[in-house]
């Protein structure tokens, strides 16, 4: 009975050792395939960390224009003080076929301002917050003692650092950032072809007269023109990606959480340019 019974376990022994290694193998090779997957999976998340961080950077204008190969040094022939400017290809590309168009109808378009960078809307703003440039008159360090107030009232015409569509290289302001100017019989025929025509290559204004549509945000600014095929997205990415505490590094900063300046001037355009 014992050389039966040997007889019979005999063979499922040598079978059982014979799987050892087989299931040791796929075991090994299961564990394997989970740590590959978990790193696959911890280099995806730290891949999506530093592109989201690197489209922070660019949303809130903190690069040079002048280093990037989507940007392009505008020719100086379409600026209106021959300073050096960028804008995105394809914005340029837009404009200029905007401003053939116009220019057939004897109407000049010239691009008074364009990229404008974080240092760039900071040393605007810390200006106007210090006193060094004057504001409707006034010095508003001296004369708006109340910073709230003074950042209010900045807030105006100009977008804190870091919340400008300048910095996304698909705004411009045409010929001439001043009210007073779009007040002149030359101003107001060029904001009607503006009107009537901008839109066909890609513009809107964003900053449109205040009112029921646009009851907040920037006052009505009829020289600032945004080109949408891009600008429409990198709204969309700004809403989703930067929170109050990515605002600052500028004179005033402190104030930044009490005017909600995402949702209130970033996000307050013109509905037709959203």
């Amino acid at each position: 009975m014992e050389k039966l019974t040997l007889k019979r376990i005999l063979p499922l022994a040598v079978f059982i050792l014979f799987l050892i290694p087989i299931i040791t193998s796929s075991l090994l090779d299961l564990e394997q395939k989970k740590a590959n997957e978990l790193i696959l999976e911890q280099e995806r998340i730290q891949k999506a960390a530093e592109e989201k961080a690197e489209q922070k950077i660019y949303l809130m204008g903190k690069f040079d224009p002048a280093q990037r190969e989507d940007f392009i040094l505008i020719p100086e022939q379409y600026t209106t003080l021959g300073n050096k400017m960028y804008l995105r290809k394809e914005a340029l590309t837009a404009f200029l076929e905007m401003q053939n168009a116009a220019d057939k109808d004897e109407i000049e378009l010239k691009i008074a301002s364009a990229t404008r960078n974080f240092i760039y809307q900071k040393n605007i703003w810390n200006n106007k917050w210090s006193g060094a440039t004057i504001v409707d008159g006034k010095n508003l360090t001296k004369d708006i003692l109340d910073e709230l107030e003074r950042f209010k009232k900045i807030l105006e015409y100009s977008a804190a650092p870091g919340t400008s569509r300048h910095h996304w290289g698909t705004d411009i302001d045409i010929n001439d950032a001043n009210p007073e100017y779009f007040e002149s019989e030359k101003g107001k025929k060029e904001y009607e072809w503006f009107t009537q025509n901008a839109y066909k290559f890609g513009f809107c204004q964003p900053y449109n007269l205040k009112g029921s549509a646009r009851p907040m945000g920037y006052n009505e600014e009829k020289w600032h023109w945004s080109y949408l095929p891009l600008a429409k997205n990198f709204m969309q990415e700004y809403k989703n990606l930067i929170k109050d505490e990515d605002i600052k590094d500028f004179l005033g900063d402190e104030y930044v959480p009490d005017l909600d300046l995402i949702n209130q001037h970033v996000l307050g355009i013109n509905p037709d340019c959203l």
